[in-house]
């Protein structure tokens, strides 16, 4: 087994293993970069590009693992991870993995024993841009884990990925802003493809209603800060004021999309949603409050076991 090289090293080498559109995204970018990039995947087809680009293959996990101290993960999930590296935990004492799959918060933290218990650190990572903007000056990616000491002498050789933003020793963290992170991503896009649709009834083109709704998109960063001169100060003090809008009137919004995507023989699923979140709040009794009450009913109940939930993905024995 080869020795952990220095991480310290402004060109040491790294280990990519994933080489789907952002596992090679990531190997280009640390090749311009001037590392020495070792790869590995298991269709070893989807190497050939970034091998021509410089990046050596290695036959083998274990032989990726071996080949650097410094070793991204880019998987479809932490079983990939338990699948590919399962045969390689003899190589990992002393290496530093960053795991860029997206899982749950609680699974990334089982992943971090794991990995420990195998002698390895472990530094979880949310890449918050698409696989084209790697590189750029838009990408930003969130750390967490591993020790102050392994993510600092790691971050300056990750920082070519994206603008890294380390949140603390916790694990699961990064991966609890890359899912928070996601649910706005993912609730817009069905939202404006709800929009869309609407409009589709009536004729419009989405060239021609998209653009409407983007700028409408666009702009609710501005409105929210408009409102309140540091977000979320006042939900942090329990404050919901209702000066500006309360529960009752977007409620009242709410379940006029809920009559109009009715008629319009639409599916109900995310207007309905939307709508219980008010309705919830006005049954609590707060229908005066600002709209932001709303998170009462999104907190829910606190889950009485909370690792029963999301441990279903047990890490190995061995």
């Amino acid at each position: 087994m080869n020795a952990p090289q220095n991480p310290t090293s402004q060109n040491s080498a790294v280990t990519v293993i994933g080489l789907g559109p952002m596992g090679q995204a990531m190997t280009r970018t640390l090749l311009a970069s001037g590392h020495p990039v070792t790869v590995w995947n298991r269709t070893a087809g989807r190497a050939a590009g970034v091998v021509a680009d410089g990046a050596a293959l290695a036959p083998t996990p274990a032989g990726a693992v071996e080949a650097s101290d410094l070793v991204i993960l880019s998987l479809t999930d932490y079983r990939a991870m338990y699948e590919v590296l399962g045969g390689a935990t003899g190589s990992l004492a002393g290496r530093t993995l960053v795991n860029l799959s997206s899982d749950t918060p609680d699974r990334t933290r089982e992943a971090a024993r794991w990995a420990a218990g195998h002698g390895a650190a472990f530094l979880t990572g949310g890449v918050m841009v698409p696989a084209p903007m790697v590189g750029t000056e838009a990408a930003h990616v969130y750390y967490s884990g591993g020790g102050g000491e392994a993510a600092r002498s790691h971050l300056e050789t990750l920082a070519p990925l994206g603008t890294p933003r380390y949140l603390g020793e916790d694990p699961g963290l990064a991966q609890l802003m890359y899912q928070a992170q996601l649910a706005v991503f993912l609730t817009t896009l069905s939202a404006l493809m709800h929009a869309t649709a609407m409009l589709g009834t009536a004729g419009l083109k989405a060239g021609e209603a998209l653009p409407e709704l983007l700028a409408g998109a666009d702009a609710i960063g501005a409105i929210l800060r408009a409102g309140e001169e540091h977000p979320g100060a006042a939900l942090d003090a329990g404050e919901h004021p209702g000066d500006l809008s309360t529960v009752t009137m977007m409620g009242a919004t709410a379940d006029h999309i809920v009559e109009t995507s009715t008629s319009l023989g639409l599916d109900l699923a995310l207007p309905l949603a939307v709508r219980a979140h008010y309705r919830r709040a006005i049954e609590d009794g707060h229908g005066g409050d600002n709209w932001t009450r709303i998170i009462d009913g999104i907190r829910g109940p606190r889950r009485a076991d909370p690792a029963s939930a999301d441990r279903v993905i047990a890490a190995p024995a061995g």
